[in-house]
């Protein structure tokens, strides 16, 4: 029998998926079964942002990413300093004049 440890994923990473998707704003929702995270790309002089990328997932992978991200952000200010947060920037980013509540069903 196969050791799991031992045991690679191989995943398919297409040229236009690889390219990426630039995004400065997250919202976050989430219900009883799944987390709903909405990608925005903020743009002066864009008056209606748009969700540029949608990703929903269990709760339970929503925190092993969380756990993921924590390790990668200590790893990464070790290496390059702590990351400065602007004080008016809140949790989720910079606070804008506009309506970030999501309107659509998941």
């Amino acid at each position: 029998m196969e050791d799991p440890k031992n045991k690679q994923l191989e995943i398919d990473l297409n040229h236009e998926v690889a390219q990426g998707t630039y995004a400065n704003l997250a919202i976050i929702a989430h219900s009883t079964s799944e987390f709903i995270v909405d990608f925005v790309r903020l743009m002066p002089g864009v008056p209606k942002p748009e969700v540029k990328s949608r990703i929903i997932m269990t709760p339970e992978n929503t925190k092993r990413l969380m756990l993921a991200l924590q390790d990668n952000i200590r790893k990464f200010e070790q290496d390059n300093g702590v990351i400065r947060i602007a004080p008016d920037a809140g949790v989720g980013g910079p606070r804008f004049p506009i309506d970030l509540e999501p309107k659509g069903q998941a």
